[in-house]
């Protein structure tokens, strides 16, 4: 279950929502494909088990960030998709995301020139 605080700065509250490998890559999967189903998810993030899926999908509702609908029917139907909270931390996590990739290509280069 996530924090309510105190918290120590800004970065300490951010981090608290987005703590876990899988939470940051929920939050760009769903938006860059919107509205998902429970098994679309776990597809578009291969090595996620469905118990650490439950569990950050679960955290991330609490959090606000993250809108679950049912729908009574048979089979039940459940979709997930970002609330406007979600969407401006994904906002706010894209220059964090701009710095990953020139790590990568970094990383790549030295491997070339190693």
């Amino acid at each position: 279950m996530a924090r309510s605080g105190p918290y120590f700065c800004g970065i300490d509250a951010a981090m608290d929502v987005v703590s876990g490998k899988w939470k940051s890559l929920i939050l760009w999967d769903l938006e860059a494909h919107g509205t998902r189903r429970f098994a679309e998810l776990r597809r578009g993030l291969p090595g996620v088990s469905e118990k650490m899926l439950i569990q950050h999908l679960r955290e991330m509702e609490e959090d606000g960030l993250v809108h679950r609908e049912v729908y009574r029917q048979v089979p039940p139907k459940v979709e997930y998709s970002l609330t406007e909270h979600g969407i401006s931390l994904n906002s706010a996590l894209a220059a964090l995301g701009e710095w990953g990739t020139e790590r990568i290509q970094r990383i790549n280069a030295e491997r070339v020139h190693a």
